[in-house]
């Protein structure tokens, strides 16, 4: 998974092919193949008969051709992505008619060898050259054409899909930017006036709030950095609410380098310190936890939260419903966020899974 805002593709390039080199692309050639050989085998015993031998022959024909031309495709990616589409399009049908063209001169003459070695036609190869060889090269243009279109809109869909989530990712960011920072300024007026020394050390931390909050290509950062996030504003809290909050941080357990939307865990214990430490007489402690379940990241913000506190709260589900939307537009299907209210105890449970971007690891601090 990519953490990062993908750089925009230069004018006239093209990069919709997909990485044939991995074994899951294989895998898809492979059962491609011998789907279209059991359909090709079966259309050609109601007229011959013999299916398990036309199978046979077809099947590894398919095979080789296909493996080849994922080969050689595997190998080209790198500079066909850096031609412009007409270009690139062009090469790779090319490629892949001229596989076919060597496979089927290969088996041709390999057929020839070997009926001539044994004296007798064997059935297997086929025993006239050019009507062996025209069919197969025009079904591989055909083919090869209607492939490479495929591959085409399929890469453009992706790519509106991933424009629209993203969008929609910005419009909920700058849902909570606002309240986040208002809150945040609120606080530092208040120990203007009772506090200076505090004020001016809460500012510091304000700035780098806000540096995160309004970068527009930290949309995703790691969990590291968002763990930093989250202290930044409990020391703000803090100073503010002096001993009545205590903060305990058990995530020693987080993989640190987790790619997950920025300004996740914030909402969470701004909302848990104003619906739930704040109001209580003697104030009380928030506890944010995580470790790793199998491949999933599990994080709890528990705070203690009163009768009254838990009435205003019912009805103020904005940043919840805003963090669970940015979660299923990161993980689609595969993020959630519980809630658990009961024994005066409120804990928001988020699950997604640990994802990691080797760009946004190496692009630092903000």
């Amino acid at each position: 998974m990519s953490g990062r805002e993908p750089a925009p593709a230069a004018e006239g390039r093209s990069a919709y092919l997909p990485d044939f080199c991995r074994s899951q692309a294989i895998l898809t050639i492979v059962l491609v193949a011998v789907l279209l050989a059991v359909v090709l085998a079966l259309a050609r015993h109601a007229a011959r008969g013999g299916f398990l031998v036309e199978l046979a022959r077809t099947s590894v024909y398919l095979l080789w051709t296909g493996l080849l031309c994922a080969a050689v495709l595997c190998k080209a990616r790198p500079w066909l992505e850096r031609q412009s589409l007409r270009t690139s399009s062009l090469v790779a049908l090319v490629l892949i008619v001229g596989m076919v063209a060597a496979v089927s001169e290969a088996v041709y003459w390999f057929g020839r060898a070997w009926e001539g070695r044994l004296g007798v036609a064997s059935g297997l190869f086929p025993g006239r050259h050019w009507p062996f060889l025209l069919p197969n090269l025009g079904i591989a243009a055909i083919v090869g054409a209607l492939t490479l279109r495929y591959f085409y809109v399929a890469q453009q869909w992706r790519r509106s899909v991933e424009l629209e989530a993203r969008s929609r990712i910005r419009a909920l960011q700058a849902r909570i930017r606002p309240h986040f920072l208002f809150n945040s300024l609120n606080t530092v007026a208040a120990l203007t006036r009772s506090d200076p020394g505090r004020a001016e050390e809460a500012i510091e931390d304000l700035a780098d709030l806000f540096r995160v909050s309004l970068s527009e290509a930290r949309a995703r950062i790691t969990l590291r950095e968002e763990l930093e996030v989250a202290r930044l504003y409990q020391r703000i809290e803090q100073l503010r609410l002096g001993d009545r909050l205590q903060v305990r941080w058990r995530v020693a357990e987080l993989p640190p380098q987790a790619v997950v939307p920025s300004l996740l865990l914030q909402p969470l214990l701004e909302n848990a310190i104003g619906h739930g430490i704040e109001p209580l007489p003697d104030g009380g402690t928030l506890t944010v936890s995580g470790h790793c379940d199998g491949d999933d990241v599990v994080i709890e913000i528990t705070n203690p939260v009163s009768e009254t506190a838990r009435a205003v709260r019912s009805g103020n589900r904005m940043a919840l419903d805003n963090i669970s939307q940015r979660l299923e537009l990161a993980f689609p299907g595969r993020a959630s966020v519980a809630v658990a209210d009961a024994d005066a105890l409120y804990k928001v449970t988020l699950r997604f899974p640990a994802l990691f971007d080797p760009a946004v690891a190496a692009r630092g601090p903000w």
